[in-house]
């Protein structure tokens, strides 16, 4: 599978002690499978004035080396899930986190149920009518020095 990732640097050796927490889906490589996606994410660095890097990796998801988790929709599950990693709360672990992004819109209803507003039910009411961009997570060193492979960099 090939993925993307946009940053201010040409990135050939991910490593996780450059990863923030309370992200959607907790510390970890962020990617996408999305070019286009990956592309508006580096706008960001451009608006800045800074250069954006369009960083090119193949990986190998076809490996049982590691663990996987996939969430194809926005539902109770993937809201719980963002919802502890976001308040870095303890979860259940996976080396390799896939699903939709908790964008301005979505984060907007997720904002809404942190704060008392929308009770479960309605936050995923509004969930449903978002369709899910893409993002994957790769919460171990282990997987980015052994499956994700550097394949080229290019200046955005």
């Amino acid at each position: 599978m090939i993925l993307y990732h946009t940053s201010t640097i040409e990135i050939k050796q991910p490593d996780l002690l450059h990863s923030r927490p309370r992200l959607d889906f907790g510390r970890g490589f962020y990617l996408t499978s999305l070019r286009n996606q990956a592309e508006r994410y580096g706008e960001r660095f451009t608006r800045r004035g800074e250069m954006a890097v369009l960083n090119t990796f193949m990986f190998d998801e076809t490996s049982s080396a590691f663990t996987r988790k996939i969430f194809s929709a926005y539902d109770g599950e993937w809201l719980d899930f963002v919802t502890a990693c976001r308040k870095d709360l303890s979860h259940e672990a996976y080396d390799v986190i896939e699903g939709g992004i908790a964008d301005d819109q979505v984060f907007d209803t997720i904002d809404l149920y942190f704060s008392g507003i929308y009770t479960r039910e309605q936050a995923l009411n509004q969930l449903q009518y978002k369709k899910p961009n893409h993002q994957v997570c790769i919460t171990s060193q282990f997987v980015l020095d052994n499956f994700l492979h550097f394949q080229s960099s290019e200046i955005l």
